[in-house]
Order: C-alpha cells, then sequence, then structure tokens
C-alpha cells in the first residue's frame, strides 16, 4: 500500500504557531533538563490514543531491567498517572508551584526502581503555567538526576506551548499515533509545530500504538514519515508499535499497569521492546539519532 500524503496544517493552526514561536523561542533556549540523566517525552496530537499507558508500562519495563525511572506527569492539569497505578499520592506539582514543596519532596515511589511526579487532575491552574514558571520546572528536573536514570515525561495532547516547550527540553520525542486518520493527521501537525518552533534541535521518532499487527503500524508511521520529509524535509525514524489487546482495557478498568496485570500478554513483548530501544539511546553517545 503507498503512502498516503497528507497537505500541510490548515492556516489557523500555523497562525497559533507563529504566535507561540515569536513568545517563546529566547526562553525555550535556557530551559534545559540536565544530561546526567536521559529525558523522554511523549507526545501525540488527539488525545485517547495511550499516552500515559505507554508511559507507565515503558517506565516498568525499564525499572525490570534495573534502570532508575521516574515519571513525570506533564499533562498538568489533567494528570491520570496517579490513577493507572491506583495510588493517591497526597502532593502534587501543584505544591511546587505554590512553593509549598520542592520537586524532591513529591516523589511518589510506586516500586523499587520506579517513581511519579503527580501532576493535578482540574487544577487549571497548572494547565495555564506561563512560561517563566515552566522553564523553572523544566529546569528544577535536573535535582532528580542523583536518583534517576530515565525520566519519563508524559504530556497532554496536542499543539499547547507546555506540550512543545517538555519535548524541546527532553533528549528524545516519541511522538504517539494510532492507525486512524485522525490521530494520524494531528500527529503531523504536532510535529510540524515542534520543529518549526525549535529550529530542527529535536530528536523526534514514531511510535504506532493499538495496531492489530506490526504491518499496520508501519504503514500509519510511514504516512507521518513521508509527509514530514516532503513538507518539513526531515527524516523522522520509525521508533516501534504496540499491538492492541484487551487486557490493556481491562488493566485501565482495575487501575493496574498492564504490565503488572498481565504480563504475558500480546501486547507485554511490545513495550519491553520499546524499552530496550530507550535502554540503548541511553548507552550510546548522546546523539540526536537513537
Amino acid at each position: 500500500m503507498n503512502p498516503v500524503i497528507m497537505p500541510p496544517i490548515v492556516d489557523d493552526q500555523a497562525t497559533v504557531l507563529r504566535e507561540i514561536v515569536s513568545s517563546r523561542r529566547a526562553l525555550l533556549g535556557s530551559a534545559r533538563i540536565n544530561k546526567g540523566m536521559k529525558s523522554i517525552a511523549i507526545l501525540s496530537g488527539k488525545g485517547g490514543v495511550g499516552k500515559s499507558s505507554l508511559a507507565v508500562n515503558l517506565g516498568l519495563a525499564m525499572a525490570d531491567m534495573g534502570l532508575r525511572v521516574t515519571i513525570l506527569d506533564a499533562d498538568l492539569g489533567l494528570a491520570n498517572v496517579d490513577i493507572l497505578f491506583g495510588v493517591m499520592p497526597k502532593f502534587n506539582i501543584g505544591h511546587v508551584l505554590r512553593g509549598d514543596k520542592e520537586l524532591t519532596d513529591i516523589v511518589y515511589k510506586v516500586g523499587d526502581m520506579l517513581s511519579i511526579i503527580p501532576g493535578g487532575a482540574g487544577i487549571r491552574e497548572l494547565s495555564d503555567i506561563d512560561d517563566q514558571r515552566q522553564a523553572w520546572i523544566i529546569n528544577r528536573l535536573s535535582s532528580l538526576e542523583n536518583e534517576t536514570d530515565i525520566l519519563i515525561l508524559d504530556t497532554c495532547a496536542g499543539l499547547h506551548k507546555n506540550v512543545l516547550s517538555f519535548a524541546i527540553a527532553s533528549d528524545l520525542t516519541l511522538l504517539l499515533t494510532t492507525p486512524e486518520p485522525t490521530a494520524i493527521r494531528d500527529s503531523y501537525g504536532v510535529l510540524k509545530s515542534l520543529f518549526q518552533m525549535s529550529g530542527s534541535a529535536v530528536n523526534a521518532s514514531i511510535v504506532v500504538n493499538m495496531v492489530a499487527n506490526e504491518r499496520e503500524a508501519v504503514i500509519a508511521g510511514e504516512r507521518i514519515i513521508t509527509t514530514a520529509e516532503r513538507f518539513l524535509n526531515v527524516k523522522i525514524p520509525y521508533f516501534g508499535c504496540v499491538v492492541w489487546d484487551t487486557a490493556m482495557r481491562d488493566a485501565v478498568k482495575r487501575r493496574r499497569p498492564l504490565l503488572l496485570h498481565d504480563g504475558n500478554c500480546i501486547s507485554a513483548p511490545y513495550f519491553r521492546e520499546l524499552a530496550h530501544k530507550i535502554a540503548e539511546f541511553r548507552e550510546g553517545s548522546g546523539a540526536r539519532t537513537p
């Protein structure tokens, strides 16, 4: 099947992008996550494609490999990583922004090698944090360096300015999509925004979730890859996929991560394969290509 070429994103999206770029580029240049640990940002063009599930299960898989992992719920106003783990932390990132706690004070351990930094669900002040406060959060993440090998940032969906900032500050960005045409198009929109804001100084790869088989994933990934090469003149690698399994839905209902709910299900090896690729990226030279 030949890849379907998508047109560039529409004018209103481009207008929003120009406004974001003009107001934030200088600030973003100074906001970086410390290189002593590898940071992985997970993005998507639309909601419901499984970002939080990917973050949680990647974290578990890498923790099983002996890596110290921290997951930051960077969907600051609509956080749900704690729900997927079935826990109720007392503190969240809102307490840090208000000056009540240090970032290290709100780290919540969910395993010997795995911790989370909770966001805040339904807290408007978190979803609308200004540029200065987000840059401060990003720079404060370096305080986790002594306790963390891999930092995973589970961002919100879409073109929100905070999403792009977290991605640009990270070592590797995984752009998650499903095979649905709307998800593919929205993912390309995020990718275009990301590269135009960063001046191509970003390391992004494609992950396709909820596929029937690996061939379907490759076809979906190629649609984004081909479009990005044609319209953006950038080559985005395909990182991998996760095949859909009903166990994933059951795990969410039970508020238990898939790898803990059913580590032998169809989807489980795909999370572990992605985790191994990230581990290889961490052990590499630090180049911008995994």
